[in-house]
């Protein structure tokens, strides 16, 4: 089947309700070319298109979508987010792998909760580029399906698969990738040594697909790394079974290095940890210096790898939370506390650490985001206003990491 062929459905929408139960598109009397009902002008309509010179990987919480929404225009538009919808409710999800059954116990609950959600992401992404992953609601079609439908038909933004997924769900997404005229990301984790059986299963998973090699992306994840040299290997040897099956349009390498867990910060309440993505990415480069096309750099922000596994709905949180800045080559955490005697002049103490380190880039001139002037006013504000909480914190953190790494690969 290729990608020319037309897909058909049988309700107007290709989303239909009928009694309690969402049926996605299927094949009917109505036909459709790929891209046909695309509503966002400029995405598709011969408009020169940017190419991204970084991926942040991002959980779709209202801390990560609103930090991006704040970073500058000319900075987002050289980006391209990989969005990760995080579950509901339920265990922490296992990374690269499916729970069976699934632990979502309400698809109508999940739909009410996902709506808004998506359609604020559609919002804050405004027709720029990026991709979507819906592994952890995906399968709860009559949840997820109208959700992904305004998402794939209204934005920019590429749905992903993976070689984990079931057969049916790698053939919706790439339905609605060849509908939507955008194209597909295929996710590759790369937690386990890459070999020849995984290559063969990609590549019966591109064949499956139907669609074009320039329709496809290749997103390389190297998930959580605490060292450049082992997570160097794993990339290099990815890079070479998997980059080679085809001319894919974009390849993308991520990692994250942002620690999950801290020892000891009741006596050590600041640190400061190195980033290991950086390195990484230059030892491929050089590694790999004649492979076909740019592989772009792409990092988990200041989140650590598993967070988009995590649910949404959380027990009440451990009555502290982390102010996070971004170096050169490392990360700035200091914990503070979000409730208690005093913890409001403690957040402020700690926001005066992050400022008053030589590695502060000040509050004005260039690669300075708004981050850094609401860390400033942290610092030396007083009372117990704009002090800010733990999801303030996060979001700050991803403002200010976002406009520096688009700033510095820009540069």
């Amino acid at each position: 089947m290729s990608f020319d062929r037309r897909l058909t459905r049988t309700t107007e929408k290709c989303v239909s309700l009928s009694g309690n139960a969402l049926f996605p598109f299927r094949l009917s009397r109505l036909t459709l070319r790929p891209g046909a009902i695309r509503q966002s002008s400029g995405i598709d309509g011969g408009t020169a298109v940017v190419e991204p010179i970084y991926v942040p990987v991002l959980p779709m919480t209202r801390a990560a979508v609103t930090a991006y929404s704040h970073v500058d225009l000319h900075l987002r538009r050289r980006m391209a987010p990989l969005w990760t919808i995080v579950p509901r409710i339920g265990p922490e999800r296992p990374r690269g792998r499916l729970m069976v059954p699934d632990p979502e116990p309400d698809e109508g609950e999940l739909e009410r909760w996902l709506t808004p959600r998506i359609d604020g992401l559609i919002e804050a992404m405004d027709g720029l580029d990026g991709w979507l992953d819906a592994t952890h609601v995906e399968r709860l079609v009559h949840g997820s399906a109208q959700s992904l439908w305004r998402l794939a038909t209204r934005s920019g933004l590429r749905l992903v698969t993976g070689l984990e997924r079931a057969t049916e769900q790698q053939r919706y997404a790439a339905d609605l990738a060849s509908l939507s005229g955008l194209g597909l990301g295929i996710r590759v984790p790369l937690d386990d040594p890459p070999d020849d059986r995984r290559q063969a299963q990609l590549a019966q998973l591109i064949d499956s697909l139907s669609l074009p090699p320039s329709r496809l992306d290749l997103l390389l994840d190297a998930g959580p790394i605490t060292d450049a040299v082992e997570s160097g290997k794993r990339a290099l040897a990815g890079l070479d079974l998997f980059g080679s099956l085809g001319a894919w349009r974009r390849v993308v390498l991520a990692a994250g290095a942002f620690p999950r867990a801290l020892h000891d910060l009741d006596a050590q309440p600041i640190r400061a940890v190195e980033r290991y993505e950086q390195e990484l990415h230059r030892s491929l480069r050089e590694a790999r210096s004649e492979f076909p096309r740019t592989v772009v750099y792409g990092d988990y922000s200041v989140e650590h790898a598993r967070r988009a596994n995590i649910p949404a709905v959380r027990q009440p949180g451990p009555g502290w939370g982390l102010l996070r800045y971004t170096t050169s080559d490392g990360f700035l955490i200091a914990r503070a506390p979000t409730r208690g005697p005093y913890h409001v002049e403690r957040a402020r103490s700690m926001a005066r650490w992050i400022v008053e380190s030589d590695d502060f880039r000040g509050v004005g001139g260039i690669g300075v985001s708004e981050a850094e002037r609401w860390l400033h006013a942290c610092a030396y504000g007083s009372g117990s206003r704009n002090a800010g909480s733990a999801e303030k914190w996060i979001q700050i953190g991803h403002i200010q990491h976002l406009s520096l790494v688009a700033q510095r690969l820009a540069s």
